[in-house]
């Protein structure tokens, strides 16, 4: 079976989301800081949320496609642990969890300089296609 391949919606395509890596162990993918920012100038948060949310679930995806599967989002969380206000940000989701009903990813996001930026960690149902 050939694995799903990431397929980028509108709101990843707005946010300037360009992916890196792709396969079930790891999706990697980066966002432009630049039109990204809340109203001080900074990255906004939920910008950050987004991209982790995609990274993290388009991994899920693709497992779930070797089950002939899809996936839906249930619980995602993120921490900030500083902000950024120019170049870009990388998100790497790994595997906490592959199960036949349910995976969890962990997300790290990093600015250009390698400082750490957020983590997260997001849980997909494991479910029948419609």
């Amino acid at each position: 079976m050939t694995p799903w391949t990431i397929v980028p919606g509108a709101l990843d395509e707005r946010l300037g989301i360009a992916v890196v890596e792709q396969s079930a162990e790891r999706v990697s993918a980066v966002m432009p800081v630049d039109g990204n920012t809340q109203s001080l100038g900074r990255l906004h948060g939920g910008a950050t949320a987004a991209l982790a949310e995609a990274v993290g679930s388009w991994a899920a995806m693709i497992h779930a496609s070797t089950l002939d599967k899809v996936c839906v989002g249930v619980d995602l969380n993120i921490t900030h642990h500083r902000g950024a206000r120019e170049g870009r940000i990388h998100a790497v989701a790994t595997p906490a969890h592959r199960g036949r009903r349910v995976a969890t990813y962990d997300v790290v996001v990093r600015d250009d300089a390698d400082r750490l930026i957020a983590t997260a960690r997001i849980t997909n149902l494991i479910v029948d296609p419609d």
